[in-house]
């Protein structure tokens, strides 16, 4: 199954992005936080069945987000299931 962000809100310092599936059905979500020097990411999906594609959805958006502030430090959290997701980025800190 095919995931996909629809955004929820947006502003400089906060993103909550919907994850929907290819039926625009809501299966999750991820939120990040920023402030100076750290950005905070925390995101879940309903079913672990779709934990490599959510994971193929978040990296690159991820590192996208550390090219605008490439000193920053970066906690995240993700699941899929109930299952903890691990991605792999240089300046992790907590996974």
């Amino acid at each position: 199954m095919e995931v996909y962000f629809s955004p929820e809100l947006i502003k400089p310092e906060t993103q909550i992005l919907n994850v929907i599936n290819q039926n625009s059905k809501p299966v999750g979500y991820v939120s990040f936080l920023f402030n100076e020097k750290k950005l905070y990411i925390h995101g879940q999906v309903e079913e672990s069945g779709v934990s490599e594609d959510f994971k193929d959805l978040v990296k690159p958006y991820i590192k996208g987000l550390m090219n605008l502030k490439p000193d920053c430090e970066v906690y995240s959290y993700l699941s899929a299931g109930g299952e903890k997701i691990e991605i792999e980025q240089s300046n992790n800190k907590n996974q």
